[in-house]
């Protein structure tokens, strides 16, 4: 599976999950650029990056198109990877591509949730369902724990 991203810089690439390999991943998945929820979240990790990354690197996904992500990164001055998963293929091997319910309207989208892998690439650690005050000192938590 490749996947269209952008690095840290905001430079293209083509993302698949040879990725997510060779070290440890922070691998959280939003449901859209731009909104409050999303940015709180993505401006959490960014201002912990340097707590971050000794540990483990940092990696966004949503179905956002690349360009939706470059604006995204710009405005916020996001300092990790941010992946286009617009026909959800990440998500759905995840399992966090849910059908939700707004307002009494039903809709497919993603779950807010973080997956820690090791260096194999396999989930170690996962939360679904995140709330984001306080969720990335508990990512923090987990990742320095001895």
């Amino acid at each position: 599976m490749k996947l269209q991203a952008i690095d840290k810089n905001g430079q293209e690439f083509d993302f698949d999950e040879n990725n997510l390999k060779n070290k440890r991943t922070v691998l959280y998945f939003y449901p859209k650029d731009n909104t409050s929820g999303c940015t709180k979240e993505a401006c959490d990790f960014r201002d912990n990056m340097s707590r971050l990354t000794p540990y483990a690197e940092v990696i966004g996904v949503s179905p956002d198109s690349v360009a939706s992500h470059q604006k995204f990164q710009q405005k916020q001055s996001l300092n990790f990877t941010l992946v286009s998963d617009v026909e959800h293929l990440l998500a759905e091997k995840y399992l966090v591509w849910k059908q939700k319910s707004m307002y009494g309207r039903q809709y497919m989208g993603i779950e807010r949730s973080t997956f820690i892998l090791n260096e194999k690439g396999e989930v170690i650690k996962e939360w679904r369902k995140v709330k984001v005050p306080g969720h990335v000192d508990e990512v923090l938590s987990f990742l320095t724990q001895k």
